[in-house]
């Protein structure tokens, strides 16, 4: 098969995987509720914990990080290391902004664990273990996040040195991360951002 017809079909795969929405999914089949109607409004892992507590947020937010992975295999597999850096980024961008829910979605933070846990294998679990830490200590989950895409951004030019495409797939998601947190940029600017409650709902 044509090379590029096969990233093609590696983006594409992993942008429909990437648009399924566990938070949605998990929200709607449980608690029968949309949570785009709940909290932020967000289909995503924070306002799914927020909104329904620790045992629902851990469950979307397992399933998120798998379909991230999943999606990273397949571009592997198939398309050798351009396939996982083009279905990395279409991960991201399905889960951010899918099909399924009028190209809304999430902020795509545990969809891009997912897909960098593969990418970038212990960096990822570094930084994650750090962010983790940031969140536990702030009690603020937009600056874990911030902080653990830029530093993902900085791994990549460590573990994959003369592969630009390794680090410039890693350097756009971090930025597609980013941008999807820009509203919490801004309140964290005017000291207003919104805290996590870290005791069980």
């Amino acid at each position: 098969m044509n090379e590029v017809l096969i990233l093609a079909l590696c983006a594409i795969i992993a942008y429909l995987l990437g648009s399924v929405s566990f938070s949605y999914i998990f929200t709607k089949k449980i608690r029968h509720e949309d949570i785009r109607k709940k909290g932020s409004g967000n289909a995503g892992t924070t306002n799914v914990l927020r909104s329904y507590g620790w045992g629902m947020g851990l469950l979307v937010f397992a399933g998120d990080v798998l379909k991230g992975l999943i999606a990273a295999l397949i571009g592997l597999h198939f398309g050798g290391e351009i396939g996982l850096c083009i279905a990395g980024v279409f991960a991201i961008v399905g889960h951010n902004y899918s099909c399924f829910l009028n190209f809304k979605g999430g902020k795509g933070i545990a969809a891009t664990i997912g897909v960098l846990l593969i990418m970038q294998t212990i960096p990822t679990l570094i930084i994650f273990t750090i962010a983790i830490i940031i969140v536990i200590l702030t009690k603020i989950m937009s600056i874990g996040s911030i902080i653990g895409l830029i530093l993902s951004a900085v791994a990549a030019f460590i573990v994959a040195p003369g592969d630009p495409y390794h680090y410039i797939a890693v350097l756009v998601i971090a930025i597609l991360g980013i941008w999807s947190h820009r509203e919490n940029i801004e309140r964290l600017a005017h000291g207003n951002e919104h805290k996590l409650s870290l005791s069980k709902k």
